[in-house]
């Protein structure tokens, strides 16, 4: 085998093969970059379901304490009603 017949190989075979190697890393950096990002993506969306789950909590909370103080004022007022109903009878 003489040295053009060797460089013909390395030209015909060597380049395909080194340029197949280089994409293969390249485009597992690009992976391993784009994983990282739905990670981060991933975290994000979990932090913030929890601020709105604790927001919702929280205005539920105040919900039904607002009710509780309403209902209680409403039976007052009814007690008072049923009171003066009884003084008229």
């Amino acid at each position: 085998m003489d040295i053009h017949n060797l460089t013909d190989l390395i030209a015909n075979q060597g380049f395909p093969i080194a340029l197949s190697i280089l994409l293969i890393f390249r485009i597992d950096r690009f992976m391993q970059e784009i994983v990282t990002a739905q990670k981060d993506g991933y975290r994000q969306i979990l932090e913030n379901t929890k601020e709105i789950h604790n927001t919702i909590t929280t205005l539920n909370q105040q919900n039904r304490e607002y009710c509780s103080l309403r209902f209680t004022e409403v039976q007052k007022e009814l007690s008072g009603m049923k009171v003066e109903l009884g003084k008229i009878e």
